[in-house]
């Protein structure tokens, strides 16, 4: 292949971002997820801590023993239903964070390669600006067929999952309950009734595992690890609208300026 190269994947650079992600993903599971090992005894010691605080007001001669225990124990169910509320919610959290770096990273990619052929600020700006499509059909453009991976598919529902999380309703739901129901927990899974439907399901209903954390943090390292070495401009034969289009606006405002 020769040519000249407009997109360059620097080997020590590539293996600086798998390395930030592995760190990420480990600390996460470390410091952040690690701590709803065991929420059941965590619950468990919730209803111990009320018995022992109720206790003091305990009076035989009023009180039934039996009512300080029914209240210990709603107490415990509560407190294990609110925990397992926020696992949920910070393994999501964990999710989005993960999700949005690694977007983050790839379009700064691109758009310092792009500097470096191609000194104005309209295509830089729409590269940060356009959605995950149109960040495909860019990376495509190299002859890259990202769409037909394995790991695209994950890295398309980690997306929708992310969006739901952080809109709810919408677009990005609706594709989810489409394309990735399995995000979606289902209340009557197993009853084999006609609301076990995902179109039943709502934003309320968002849940991911740590299989399906893990199962987002691979695709990202085989996202990483598959990006081209080197992409020449022989290789760029079909390249989508929208770039091709903020290319030629900055080069028709440089002509501008070189004529005053």
């Amino acid at each position: 292949m020769s040519g000249y190269v407009l997109f360059q994947m620097w080997g020590p650079f590539r293996q600086s971002l798998i390395k930030g992600h592995l760190f990420y993903v480990e600390q996460a599971r470390k410091r952040l997820l690690s701590q709803f090992a065991d929420i059941e005894a965590d619950a468990n010691r919730a209803t111990e801590e009320w018995l022992e605080q109720s206790g003091q007001h305990f009076d035989p001669d009023r009180h039934d023993p039996g009512d300080f225990y029914d209240a210990a124990n709603d107490v415990g169910i509560e407190f294990y239903g609110l925990l397992s509320d926020m696992r949920e919610q910070t393994r999501l959290s964990v999710v989005a964070g993960m999700f949005h770096e690694w977007d983050k990273q790839l379009r700064d990619w691109l758009v310092r390669e792009i500097r470096h052929w191609h000194h104005a600020h309209n295509a830089a700006l729409k590269v940060w600006s356009a959605d995950f499509s149109q960040i495909t059909d860019l990376l495509e453009s190299f002859g890259w067929n990202v769409r037909g991976t394995d790991y695209f598919r994950r890295l398309d529902a980690c997306r929708l999952v992310v969006n739901v999380y952080k809109h709810g309703e919408g677009k990005s739901l609706d594709e989810l309950k489409k394309n990735f129901p399995e995000y979606l927990d289902d209340p009557f899974n197993g009853s084999g009734g006609a609301f076990s439907n995902s179109k039943y399901r709502d934003h309320t209903h968002l849940k991911v595992s740590d299989d399906h954390l893990q199962s987002f943090s691979d695709a990202i390292l085989a996202f990483w690890r598959d990006v081209p070495e080197n992409v020449f401009d022989s290789q760029m034969t079909n390249i989508p609208d929208w770039f091709g289009k903020a290319i030629n606006k900055d080069r028709a405002e440089s002509q501008q300026r070189s004529k005053k």
